[in-house]
């Protein structure tokens, strides 16, 4: 099927960070738009097998890639490479946001997630500096 409604898929919730996740899968990548309540998001991770993009639709959020912090809004694109810790803490909500992976594994958004060994340390700090840029 090439035609897809967004309102028309299935919602979905994984355990990380309390989403809510709408998903496809096509060949060589999946994609889905999420969305963050205030206050949300997932542990700070990454993922080894994925190339990611995600493109604000809705709300702020504080967003960590790698060792670069900023908020992002409506219209920012950001591009996350393959083993870039990246976490985000949603300062506006609900966040929404457009989503692509590639590849396509199984089709969970979710599959090639792996915590980042100093989460908690960066998840505080994206906390504590969700005003700054």
């Amino acid at each position: 099927m090439p035609f897809f409604k967004i309102s028309d898929m299935e919602v979905t919730r994984p355990e990380l960070g309390r989403a809510e996740m709408r998903t496809v899968a096509g060949e060589l990548m999946k994609v889905g738009h999420v969305t963050y309540q205030a206050g949300d998001g997932p542990p700070p991770h990454f993922h080894p097998n994925e190339e990611q993009f995600l493109y604000m639709l809705e709300g702020r959020m504080r967003m960590q890639v790698g060792d670069e912090t900023r908020t992002v809004g409506p219209g920012d694109l950001v591009h996350i490479p393959r083993n870039a810790v990246h976490g985000i803490h949603i300062t506006e909500g609900p966040a929404k946001f457009f989503t692509c992976k590639s590849p396509a594994g199984d089709g969970d958004l979710n599959q090639d997630y792996n915590k980042a060994p100093e989460a908690e340390n960066l998840r505080a700090r994206l906390e504590a500096n969700a005003t700054g840029d």
